[in-house]
């Protein structure tokens, strides 16, 4: 009598195990897929897909995630006078400035990536970059003279936060931050947290090839995207597709942004240590948890070159690296579990 009760039970189990996953079938073929156009933000060409339950939540979403990614462009454009961030690369170096809890995280996480990256990524290179894109106006190669005094006021050891007010104060007069290591792959996380909050069961986010996706596509399991070649002028040039779920993206390179002086090509990546241009590698592809390690990690294992790069992903575990070297760009370096993502 117990086995058959048993018995039954069990087929009662399985019942409604078959139940629950045509349910959640019928669900998802129920679901819409909505893609914006494209649209400029942020210097870059973007777009969102949202997948919802209906085409009102969909559009909602992505006008949500725009709407979010547009508030923190403001807050954290260098070359736009009146966003927060200029206003702290003004004042900063005299008195503390009180900033939006949104720009004191970014700055939190810049100094986090910077420890961990023993440097490589630093966002108080500002006059650094700003020294190199006036030489090669001029065509000449920055002087010896200028960059000691460029030396001088980069370090993110020299900016001061504290957390009871949100301010930021910097140690010495002259310096200016630049976010473009990472404000990407922040915006594309905050924009994913609203797009959610606004009902959509996946979605992703392309903010110039900065990625951030969750759930799945409406017919399919993963989210499929390209990786530039960069040795391919033409930009439909793929190098390799990506399937992700529930991750983020970014590819740093030399292929796209670069400054030329005296015939020389010149990265637009920076080591802070050294003041020199990042050489070593074409393109950098991290693969991550959350965009904002994946941008500032592009950034850094650019500085770090292979070798250093590779220990550094492979040590935290949290993230995959995909190095274009600038030599033997026939072959692709790879960390240990990045092979699972190459569709």
């Amino acid at each position: 009598m117990k086995s058959q009760k048993f018995n039954f039970l069990l087929a009662a189990s399985a019942v409604i195990l078959v139940l629950s996953l045509l349910l959640i079938e019928l669900r998802r073929n129920r679901l819409v897929s909505v893609e914006s156009p494209n649209r400029l933000v942020m210097n870059t060409i973007s777009k969102i897909i949202a997948v919802a339950e209906n085409k009102k939540i969909a559009q909602a979403s992505i006008e949500t995630a725009y709407n979010e990614v547009y508030r923190l462009e403001k807050l954290m454009n260098r070359f736009d006078p009146n966003s927060q961030l200029s206003e702290v690369n003004r004042t900063a170096g005299k008195e503390r400035v009180q900033v939006d809890k949104d720009l004191f995280e970014i700055l939190s996480l810049s100094i986090y990536y910077s420890k961990l990256t023993d440097g490589a990524f630093d966002v108080t290179v500002g006059p650094l970059v700003d020294l190199w894109r006036k030489c090669a106006e001029a065509n000449s190669l920055p002087s010896e003279e200028q960059l000691a005094d460029v030396k001088k006021i980069i370090g993110y050891d020299k900016i001061i936060l504290d957390g009871n007010d949100y301010s930021v104060k910097f140690a010495v007069e002259g310096m200016r931050l630049d976010l473009g290591g990472i404000a990407k792959g922040f915006a594309a996380d905050k924009a994913q947290n609203m797009m959610i909050k606004s009902g959509a069961a996946g979605g992703l986010i392309d903010l110039g090839g900065q990625i951030a996706c969750f759930g799945k596509p409406k017919n399919d399991d993963k989210w499929i995207i390209g990786i530039r070649n960069p040795f391919k002028e033409e930009s439909n040039k793929v190098l390799m597709k990506l399937a992700l779920s529930n991750a983020a993206a970014a590819t740093s390179g030399n292929y796209e942004r670069f400054y030329t002086i005296k015939g020389r090509r010149f990265s637009h990546i920076f080591n802070p240590r050294t003041e020199t241009s990042a050489q070593e590698v074409s393109s950098v592809t991290i693969i991550s948890t959350n965009g904002s390690e994946s941008d500032a990690l592009a950034t850094a294992l650019n500085v770090m070159g292979v070798k250093k790069g590779l220990e550094l992903v492979e040590k935290m575990g949290t993230s995959q690296a995909i190095f274009v070297p600038a030599e033997n760009n026939d072959t692709l370096i790879k960390s240990s579990g990045a092979e699972k993502y190459i569709f």
